[in-house]
């Protein structure tokens, strides 16, 4: 069997598809992605295909430490991007061909279902509450929700009482046997995050995920020690040797994206490092059904995965939504805030091939908002 072709197609609502052919029929799928530079990761995959063309597909890892490793200039996310999609591609492609699920692949599933949870979004409590009462509905026993908006580097008590007056509104709409993860996104420094997650502590949040940004990973020690809330950082760190500092730092959950993160065969190896540290894996996904497949298969084949993002009905979902590209949507059916261990080949989706290439015609031009403070000053979005 060899490689014929990689099509990347840029679909809505801001997520970035790539089919690698074969002359054998199989079609492995992977989604390569840099939210808001699409073109961008299109155009790097687009670089990278003369080292596929005309190869043998199986053996995955040396494709990756070609492509990872045989360019003098390295890492960062659009290249790790790339190369995520094509190795999510080419493990499809693999258990495709054996007739098999990736997971076993990997050395066999480690449980039955896999816990998810899901989005809820909006800066009023009452309109917090209410969403999340609709999770909960829906079979949800944990949501995630945006901390605050634009933070400024010393933050004022009325700001930390909106965010905790938030979460409370939350915590009483569904009680204490449902778990709230609350995401920083960045937007803190150090200081004001040591101040937010001491007065979030008496809510008992699952975790508090990216209390800073990478750039000040060297803190996360300071802001560890300083609060009883779990710690989730990872979902802008792209290899093994960005965790590699930052695993020793107390936090509680790792949270690679398959995505972003050298797909499969990387995340793997994250999730056995971070198992080494007493960490937690929790797969950041809040993209596409591919991305979210690649994410159940880590997660199904590494004893440490607690629960997995998807971003059924997200906010950023506009004009498509996680299940809309499957052939069988029922693949994901969210039952009690858990989803059943794929027995599919590959990575055990379908996708509706058709439809995508509807939706590539439209295509996107997503891009995240640029923030600003009152002052006129960047703020982190």
């Amino acid at each position: 069997m060899k490689i014929t072709a990689l099509d990347t197609y840029i679909i809505e609502p801001r997520w970035l598809f790539l089919a690698i052919r074969t002359d054998d029929g199989i079609t492995g799928w992977g989604e390569p992605i840099v939210e808001g530079k699409a073109a961008t990761v299109a155009a790097a995959v687009e670089e990278l295909s003369p080292l596929l063309i005309g190869q043998d597909p199986s053996p995955v890892e040396d494709h990756w430490q070609t492509l990872t490793k045989g360019g003098f200039y390295r890492g960062g996310p659009v290249l790790s991007s790339a190369v995520a999609g094509i190795d999510q591609a080419l493990w499809d492609i693999k258990g495709k061909a054996l007739g098999l699920p990736i997971h076993e692949l990997l050395g066999g599933p480690v449980r039955d279902r896999m816990r998810v949870y899901s989005w809820i979004g909006g800066d009023d409590p009452r309109d917090l509450a209410d969403h999340a009462l609709q999770r909960r509905e829906q079979g949800f026993t944990a949501i995630k929700m945006n901390g605050a908006g634009r933070m400024r580097a010393l933050e004022s008590r009325a700001e930390i009482k909106a965010l905790v007056a938030r979460v409370a509104a939350v915590r009483d709409a569904v009680g204490d046997d449902f778990d709230i993860a609350i995401d920083f996104h960045g937007r803190f420094s150090p200081a004001v995050a040591r101040v937010a997650c001491r007065a979030l502590e008496d809510l008992h949040p699952l975790f508090v995920e990216e209390p800073v940004v990478p750039e000040l990973s060297a803190d996360l020690t300071k802001i560890t020690e300083s609060t009883t809330i779990p710690i989730a950082t990872g979902e802008r760190l792209y290899s093994r040797w960005d965790f590699r500092d930052v695993l020793p730092t107390g936090i509680a959950v790792a949270q690679p994206d398959l995505s972003h993160a050298g797909g499969i065969s990387e995340v793997r190896r994250i999730a056995a490092a971070a198992e080494s540290y007493g960490v937690a894996l929790a797969p950041h996904c809040p993209l596409g059904p591919i991305a979210f497949a690649a994410s159940l298969q880590i997660d199904f084949a590494s004893p440490n995965a607690i629960i997995q993002e998807t971003s059924l009905g997200i906010h950023y979902n506009a004009g498509s939504d996680l299940l809309d590209y499957l052939v069988d949507p029922a693949v994901f059916d969210f039952a009690n805030s858990a989803v059943a261990r794929p027995t599919g080949p590959g990575l055990g989706i379908e996708v509706d091939e058709d439809v995508v290439r509807a939706a590539a015609e439209r295509g996107h031009q997503w891009h995240n908002p640029i923030w600003r403070h009152a002052d006129g000053s960047l703020a982190e979005w």
